[in-house]
């Protein structure tokens, strides 16, 4: 291996290291009952974990590698196809795309300037007639003439799913041109023979999200572990005396919250919501709180997955590039059940126990929990689920070498 790849590989691993680190300087655990906990999860198979109904995929060829390239979020999808059109729509002058019918307040009207862009190659093969189909609803460029921005976006939003089927360029593009955007992570499983304490710091250390059991030698993938399925598994041993030796105590005896309030990203309820999503693109999280006044006071929560109202709701996608993050909030509380609403922020105080951060991540289907101040809800941190779970867990000395070896280590570092 070059000295180029071995330097590569060691700073794509450090920060996992570093994270880490950083959890087992600050918990105040008694070292021998982290042992214990981790000794026992090493001892627990990963076929004793609950299935994930529909879970289940065949594999055509037996060495999993030869298909998997890796897991991507439909919001990563949905966030690229506004990129894809948005490009499209820049790439071509003002007067073209009038010609082709769409009308001024159409073109660029899904804010690339805002969201970012992945590149020029992102705009090859993107002809006038695809720009038409891609923010007109599926139609071709010379049937949508005297089409104005905003009955644009409404056709966008009733036939998003026609386009993405239908539609060039998007009908065309494959899996693996934009495998590697935003919200994705490689396919790294783990054998039904392996054990829960691999699980568990793939999902925390390593920040896997989701992590696919494979029966070696079989096509087929046996189940899927996720984060959030780990911290119902938790809320689910409340009374056992292992469990509830560790969730009795305050947050701030296991460290928490890792992620400080100098560190916490944060969005204000008057920036413009495309803002929202670019800010979590570009440092890599899944969701924001929304924070009022010099103290960041916490008034909402932004999540990624919330980027598909832009799509649903014509009179959000028709005043994107003005859509505040406030607006964006009362618009779709005020949608209905139809489209789904927008999670609450979840809070906690810094004298929370672990137990109760647990059971609001649990019960309330969230990702993160936002840590405010005693007497203001003054944002002071952020514990996610992949905190929870490291606060159970330590990686015994090259465990990793053992029991993942090369192939994981290549694939952590695509």
């Amino acid at each position: 291996m070059s000295q180029a790849q071995q330097a590569k590989e060691s700073s794509a691993l450090s920060s996992c290291d570093a994270y880490f680190e950083r959890i087992k300087s600050r918990k105040k655990l008694p070292q021998p009952l982290q042992e214990t906990l981790t000794d026992a999860f090493a001892r627990i198979p990963v076929t004793s974990f609950p299935q994930v109904p529909g879970g289940k995929d065949a594999i055509t060829s037996l060495n999993w590698r030869e298909r998997y390239l890796g897991i991507i979020d439909y919001s990563a999808i949905i966030l690229w196809v506004l990129e894809s059109a948005e490009l499209a729509a820049v790439a071509v002058s003002a007067s073209t795309a009038t010609a082709a019918g769409l009308g001024a307040g159409a073109v660029g009207a899904l804010g690339a300037l805002a969201i970012g862009a992945p590149g020029p190659a992102a705009v090859a093969g993107l002809t006038v007639a695809a720009i038409g189909a891609a923010v007109t609803g599926g139609g071709a460029a010379d049937q949508a003439a005297g089409k104005d921005a905003p009955s644009a976006a409404d056709n966008l939003g009733k036939d998003f799913y026609k386009v993405i089927l239908q539609e060039e360029p998007f009908k065309s593009t494959t899996v693996r041109s934009i495998v590697k955007s935003y919200r994705w992570a490689p396919f790294i499983p783990v054998a039904t023979d392996s054990s829960m304490l691999s699980v568990l710091l793939l999902l925390s250390k390593y920040k896997m999200r989701n992590v696919p059991v494979i029966e070696p030698g079989k096509p087929h993938v046996k189940n899927y572990i996720t984060q959030s399925a780990v911290i119902g598994g938790l809320e689910g041993c409340r009374g056992r005396d292992w469990f509830d030796c560790i969730s009795a105590r305050l947050i701030s005896d296991l460290g928490l919250p890792f992620i400080t309030s100098d560190e916490v990203i944060s969005i204000q309820s008057d920036d413009l919501v495309l803002e929202a999503f670019k800010r979590m693109r570009d440092n890599q999280v899944g969701g924001l709180p929304v924070v009022e006044g010099p103290r960041n006071k916490i008034v909402g929560n932004v999540s990624i997955k919330d980027i598909r109202h832009l799509l649903l709701k014509p009179e959000l996608f028709s005043n994107l590039r003005q859509l505040t993050v406030k607006d964006f909030m009362n618009t779709v509380v005020s949608i209905g059940q139809e489209f789904g609403r927008l999670t609450p922020p979840i809070t906690c105080k810094v004298d929370s126990t672990l137990a109760s951060v647990i059971q609001s991540l649990a019960t309330k289907l969230v990702h993160r929990i936002y840590v405010v101040a005693e007497n203001e809800n003054e944002v002071i941190g952020v514990i996610t689920l992949r905190d929870v779970i490291s606060c159970f867990i330590f990686e015994p000395p090259n465990y990793f070498d053992i029991h993942f070896g090369f192939s994981v280590t290549e694939m952590l570092n695509q």
